[in-house]
């Protein structure tokens, strides 16, 4: 059914909006002072009343992208493409909304080595979950529909794994009070947000679907296709219409 492409699109709309009004209430209480260095992320969500807010936000985004990674993934298997990049798909990008989930829920300032373990499960898992995605673009049917989202997202992930780059680079040898990996890690966030939007492609009327595509199957038995990620025999399908790319 096409309303499931909306939850990419809410997904990016609720993430990018709720991170900035993150950064607002953080900045009109004084707790951030974008004066003296812009703030990453995480420091803008470390202090009352905007950590609540904060922790909400990265438990509500990381069900919501644990859904999309879930369709996409079986998506891609009733086009009988069911390899082994689309299964370590899965696995990455699972991990990687966990990594979301610690972020929120363990805040820098109390449990710092927590908070960048998590925020390395997210970042990195989560690249690397983009660029398989790319790889399926191309390899997995329908190859030749809505061609316009390959190169974007391809362009994406380029672009992310230069901000990645960048923030290292910048978090060992710049100093303090430079703004140069806070600003690639808002970069970064905004662009995984849009990611995740391109999933819901045909949602404003663009048609990425040349004809019918019937993602068949059954949502009775979720326990039985997580098993097959794990490697065992699974009888789980989805029945319905699907408004992915």
């Amino acid at each position: 059914m096409w309303l499931w492409a909306l939850i990419p699109i809410c997904l990016a709309v609720f993430g990018s909006v709720c991170i900035w009004v993150v950064f607002g209430i953080a900045v009109s209480n004084g707790t951030v002072n974008v004066t003296v260095r812009f703030p990453y992320i995480s420091e803008c969500g470390t202090y009352d009343p905007q950590r609540c807010v904060f922790s909400q936000v990265c438990n509500i985004s990381s069900v919501l992208m644990l859904w999309i990674v879930f369709i996409r993934f079986q998506q891609v298997r009733n086009y009988d493409h069911n390899s082994r990049v689309n299964r370590a798909s899965i696995i990455l990008g699972f991990i990687s909304c966990l990594g979301i989930s610690i972020i929120g829920n363990f805040p820098q300032s109390v449990f710092f080595g927590i908070h960048v373990f998590g925020a390395f499960l997210a970042f990195t898992l989560g690249l690397s979950y983009f660029w398989l995605q790319v790889w399926l673009t191309y390899k997995a049917p329908p190859s030749d529909e809505c061609l316009w989202v390959g190169p974007i997202r391809a362009a994406l992930c380029t672009l992310c794994s230069v901000l990645v780059v960048t923030m290292v680079i910048c978090l060992i040898f710049d100093s303090a009070h430079s703004s140069v990996a806070s600003i690639s890690e808002w970069a970064l966030v905004m662009s995984f947000f849009f990611l995740f939007g391109l999933f819901g492609c045909p949602v404003f009327g663009l048609d990425c679907f040349s004809h019918d595509s019937a993602i068949t199957g059954d949502i009775s038995d979720l326990h039985g296709n997580i098993s097959e990620i794990l490697g065992a025999t699974s009888h789980y399908r989805i029945n319905g219409k699907m408004a992915f790319w």
